[in-house]
């Protein structure tokens, strides 16, 4: 996302030691983000997903207690949320690495978070209803937003798009935008590309899996790479696949289904809500409200999701129109900003009530 800062007159401040996994360098991590605070002294500190939320709040709480005026009970004023954007509580490590994970995010909760937020009611029900991590009043529920004008306007780029792809008119095409690594499951997107081959399939991204997902990929399938136009490419698709294990509510969909793509997915995470209520089903395929649902991890189902899709315009058509009503409703960026002003204020608003 360096180049959207760059757009956005945004400088990140990277911090080189900063990694996804456990590492000697998250101290060195944590010492310079400690630093950045200390100089200049917030008094709202947000993180975001769960290596950073880690170190983050981390930082914060050693901020905040870390100062004279502590041993007279009155700590630094600065209030720390954290927003799970999903979740690593199943499908990425081993059962230990994981309890290791839940127990920090549980402690975490209890002693270094005001407030946190979660982007979908499916979310919450997992992460303080299943996991139990956090008190249920610790919590709120704020929708992503995003600037969904880019994405509405796609489709007048279609033909041209299709043409500099390659891909024929009366073509059906099936696409994916996301990183390419295990816990997307793109060995199953592949293996049901192999049993569809009249349908063209479309990768958009780049991850650690790419290599070996190239090398034994059929001929209907095109790697894209890592665009910075993926707006414009969406207007290809007829359809957007997803088939990951786990989610919080991936923007792939919302984008898609703002450009008026309807996706065939996994029901995992908040994929569960942007799909809304189930219409009629076939077998353990979910035709809903506003995307096809397939609830086992099946090459079989998924193809068959697929399938039934691609086969049925009307059915296309009308959850494109769903989708896309849905999307402006639900998670435009002018919402989000209100959401999150609000958010912001109560924080300080309850403490003086209080």
């Amino acid at each position: 996302m360096a180049y959207f800062a760059r757009q956005n007159g945004v400088e990140p401040l990277f911090i080189p030691q900063m990694s996804r996994e456990l590492s000697p360098n998250d101290l060195v991590s944590l010492v310079r983000i400690y630093r950045e605070i200390a100089r200049y002294r917030p008094n709202i500190i947000h993180t975001h997903t769960a290596k950073a939320g880690t170190v983050g709040r981390l930082a914060a709480f050693l901020y905040k207690w870390l100062t004279p005026r502590t041993l007279v009970g009155r700590p630094r004023e600065v209030r720390v949320i954290h927003t799970f954007h999903g979740h690593v509580f199943h499908s990425y490590y081993g059962p230990v690495k994981t309890k290791i994970f839940l127990m920090i995010e549980r402690l975490l909760a209890r002693f270094a978070t005001d407030r946190i937020i979660v982007i979908s009611a499916q979310q919450l029900d997992e992460i303080n209803g299943r996991f139990r991590v956090g008190r249920r009043e610790q919590f709120a529920v704020v929708p992503l937003g995003l600037d969904l004008e880019l994405f509405e306007k796609v489709h007048s780029d279609r033909s041209v798009i299709r043409n500099e792809l390659g891909v024929g008119e009366r073509e059906v095409v099936v696409g994916y935008t996301g990183r390419l690594t295990e816990i997307k499951n793109l060995p199953l997107l592949i293996q049901a590309a192999r049993a569809l081959p009249d349908l063209r399939f479309l990768i958009i991204g780049d991850g650690t899996l790419r290599a070996e997902m190239q090398a034994g990929a059929p001929a209907n399938v095109t790697f894209l790479g890592n665009r910075e136009d993926v707006a414009r490419l969406l207007s290809a698709f007829d359809i957007i696949a997803l088939t990951s294990k786990n989610e919080g509510t991936p923007l792939s969909l919302i984008e898609a289904m703002a450009a008026g793509v309807p996706f065939v997915s996994t029901a995992v995470g908040g994929v569960v809500d942007l799909a809304g209520d189930v219409i009629r089903s076939v077998a353990s395929v979910d035709i809903c409200e506003r995307g096809v649902l397939v609830r086992q991890e099946s090459v079989h189902l998924f193809a068959e999701g697929l399938a039934l899709l691609a086969g049925n315009r009307e059915l296309r058509e009308r959850l494109s129109r769903n989708g896309a009503a849905f999307a402006r409703s639900a998670y435009s960026m002018e919402r989000l900003t209100k959401d999150m002003s609000a958010l912001y204020r109560g924080l300080f608003t309850a403490t003086e009530d209080g």
